[in-house]
């Protein structure tokens, strides 16, 4: 259930003053703001404002830290690995982002590893903006310990999500955006937040047996998307995001090498997460007017195909998130669920920030 629409523009107000209350750099708080709202925007409410309180709870016991402030570990020109010292994982992940793009225009690649970082929202923020500056770029990160590998019931890898963005004709973007389990933890708590059954297909119970109790799916396994090809990319992702940069990898159990991943509902264990992030400058690749046509080719195919039964239209990657803002903002703002505003509305008369108020229902 929901209680009436709330402005975008209010949603991002009250997250910035949230988190600016908290000793975030101004600067800051607007862009974590932004990208939680942007998520519900787009119809990721698991993403979305929903997770505001999980940050404001790792703010006050230090596990994050207000001010984000990366060293710099290594740089080769187009490569660079940024210590993010525990600060805000979407403040590191726009720094890298914007240091990828300026490495991409000058090499025709650009490529930031990001260590000690924290959760940061949404992938698709990310690379949809470097997209939006004319470059085709990559994330990906490692989470807290969600799945069990192929054929395994104890949970060791994250969700471990990616994200690919790229330039498309007329100012579009075609985009990605993925958890490599059967569905995002967060949609989980969303589910639980709203009081749904999840299908059986998501989550395990204790035991090892499909759960339609979504309470239990969240302390329990997330099962990977498509069997054993979800594990394998998991791992990957775990490679590419938490081996190569130097961050904490899978669960640790047993380790001697380093410590688990901690996700962004855990209010006092430091995340240990990583990232990678990449930029292809198009026009590196000596044909930026063909490659624009290519993709209209593959819009124009995928949109005219012949439409199976039971379906009205084909969507390219992304499209359905831009036809989703855009209802929201006609809409008149966000219908956010009952359990994610009680919520807010709690967090909002702790902190003696006011809460927005909503259109009529």
């Amino acid at each position: 259930m929901t209680t009436g629409r709330i402005a975008p523009e209010a949603l991002r107000a009250f997250g910035t003053a949230a988190l600016t209350a908290e000793g975030v750099p101004p600067d800051d708080a607007t862009l974590v703001a932004d990208s939680l709202v942007q998520a519900d925007l787009w119809g990721h409410q698991s993403h979305g404002l929903l997770r505001l309180s999980w940050y404001v709870a790792r703010l006050r016991t230090g596990a994050m830290n207000a001010r984000t402030d990366p060293a710099v570990l290594s740089d080769t020109g187009p490569l660079v690995l940024l210590d993010g010292r525990h600060g805000i994982g979407q403040v590191l992940a726009e720094r890298a982002r914007v240091l990828a793009v300026d490495r991409a225009r000058t090499h025709g690649v650009g490529v930031v590893g990001v260590r000690n970082s924290n959760h940061f929202g949404t992938a698709m923020y990310f690379t949809r903006r470097a997209a939006r500056d004319g470059f085709v770029s990559v994330l990906t990160t490692n989470a807290s310990p969600a799945m069990a590998p192929w054929g395994g019931r104890e949970r060791v890898l994250g969700t471990n999500p990616w994200s690919i963005a790229a330039p498309g004709p007329d100012g579009r973007v075609v985009a990605v955006d993925i958890a490599n389990t059967a569905v995002a933890r967060g949609k989980v708590h969303l589910a639980k937040n709203r009081g749904e059954p999840i299908p059986d297909t998501w989550a395990l119970s204790p035991d090892g047996a499909p759960t339609t109790d979504p309470a239990e799916g969240v302390l329990s396994v997330i099962l990977p998307m498509a069997g054993h090809k979800g594990y394998a990319i998991t791992f990957l992702m775990d490679v590419l995001s938490g081996a190569l940069t130097g961050s904490s990898v899978g669960s640790s159990v047993g380790s001697s090498v380093g410590s688990s991943v901690h996700g962004p509902y855990e209010p006092a264990q430091p995340s240990g997460c990583g990232h990678l992030l990449l930029a292809l400058d198009p026009a590196a690749f000596g044909d930026p007017t063909g490659y624009r046509a290519r993709v209209q080719q593959l819009i124009d195919e995928v949109k005219g195909v012949p439409l199976a039964q039971g379906f009205d239209e084909v969507f390219y990657p992304g499209e359905v998130e831009d036809r989703s803002e855009a209802a929201n903002v006609t809409a008149g703002g966000i219908e956010l669920a009952e359990q994610s505003l009680a919520d807010l509305r709690r967090l909002s008369a702790e902190m003696g920030v006011p809460f927005p108020a909503g259109t009529a229902a």
